[in-house]
């Protein structure tokens, strides 16, 4: 291992902080027959605390695991091929018998099956217009799910995605499917918060009731900055505790961030060096420039009054009462109905957050990159 801080694909037990807590609670709950929902902000790293739970021996060992990452469909077919394709490639490499009964129950699509001539194993080439009767497809997939010869672990990431399909009832639809199986257990992870809890809360949505819930955290400091502190020393480099504890605060805990800005500092930091401030200053500026041409694309996107609200939260940090005069006065906006529709597209968007009353920008980078183009002067480690 050349870095421990991991940023992309599985992380080995030594190299990951904590969790261990939410990761009992996640094995407890689909070891003994139950679904979860697993709610966080995004990059506080709920998708790498389910590959995490599928790595351990009580998963591993005992289930099929799949994980399907949701957020780019916008539609029942683009959930039900991606399904399909991720269905197809966990069983490719776990399952030939599995595999081979996977694509023969597959008789409604018009999906381009054969073999391999070299190791005689089933292939499989779906492309989104084969599949004409999603309902019917998804029906197929969760019913060879149920035969299968071992239990099996179905993940959604960013689960919240259905209740913006055009189609209407997706929840009941895959409600129907999913109370009657036996063999199949969920996790349902989503970050938008709202969304997520209306769904699984509210006595009114078909999944009310139907999950235990797990909110992910920020990794406490006690634990953070210890672990990044114990690896700099492994690696016969020096960082300050209080040095860590900057960047946790400047992050507000997100896992990823705080991960890729000690990845990169890793990399800067010579063996037998330290990693000063002025080193994860440069990193930061780094990873802002990194990022800067995905935000400009999306301020490229966006009218100028919601541009206009957006700095204005990234200034406050936490924004109240953004229709009163005042805050309306103070940051040069329109009117009240101009801010409130500009506030309910931008949350609509996933770049403005809402809870009780209370307006944030989710991406904490994204916030730090809006408050430097308003400050181009602006430090962010003191």
């Amino acid at each position: 291992m050349n870095n421990p801080f991991i940023i992309t694909g599985s992380i080995p037990e030594e190299y990951f902080c904590d969790r261990r807590e939410e990761t009992k609670k996640v094995i407890r709950t689909l070891s003994n027959g139950g679904n979860l929902c697993l709610i966080s902000p995004r990059r506080m790293g709920k998708s790498k605390l389910i590959r995490f739970c599928y790595d351990k021996p009580e998963c591993a060992d005992n289930y099929y695991t799949f994980y399907i990452d949701i957020l780019h469909t916008s539609s029942l077919r683009e959930f039900t091929y991606a399904f399909g394709q991720k269905v197809f490639e966990a069983l490719h490499a776990k399952s030939r018998k599995m595999l081979t009964a996977f694509v023969q129950g597959l008789k409604s699509i018009n999906a381009k099956f054969g073999f391999d001539p070299i190791s005689n194993a089933p292939t499989f080439s779906l492309e989104l217009g084969d599949i004409i009767r999603p309902e019917f497809t998804l029906t197929e997939i969760f019913d060879c799910l149920e035969k299968a010869d071992k239990p099996c672990i179905v993940a959604f990431d960013e689960f919240q995605q259905i209740t913006k399909y055009p189609e209407k009832n997706i929840e009941a639809l895959l409600r129907s499917h999913i109370q009657h199986l036996s063999n199949v257990h969920f996790i349902f992870a989503g970050s938008e918060h709202h969304l997520v809890t209306e769904m699984f809360l509210s006595s009114a949505r078909p999944f009310y009731n139907s999950t235990s819930i797990l909110e992910l955290h920020p990794i406490v400091t006690e634990e953070y900055i210890p672990f990044v502190c114990h690896w700099f020393d492994v690696y016969e480099r020096n960082i300050d505790a209080k040095d860590v504890l900057e960047i946790y605060r400047l992050f507000e805990g997100n896992t990823y961030y705080m991960q890729k800005t000690f990845h990169e500092a890793f990399i800067n930091t010579p063996v037998g060096g330290a990693c000063t401030l002025d080193t994860l200053r440069r990193t930061i500026d780094g990873i802002l420039e990194e990022a800067s041409d995905g935000y400009r694309q999306i301020l490229s996107r966006i009218p100028e009054r919601q541009k206009e609200l957006l700095y204005a939260v990234a200034t406050e940090v936490k924004a109240e009462k953004i229709m009163s005069a005042g805050f309306i006065r103070k940051y040069s906006l329109v009117s009240s109905s101009a801010v409130q529709a500009a506030a309910r597209k931008l949350i609509e968007l996933d770049l403005l957050t809402e809870e009780d009353n209370v307006y944030f920008i989710p991406d904490v980078l994204f916030r730090m990159y809006l408050q430097r183009l308003k400050n181009t002067n602006l430090i962010f480690i003191i």
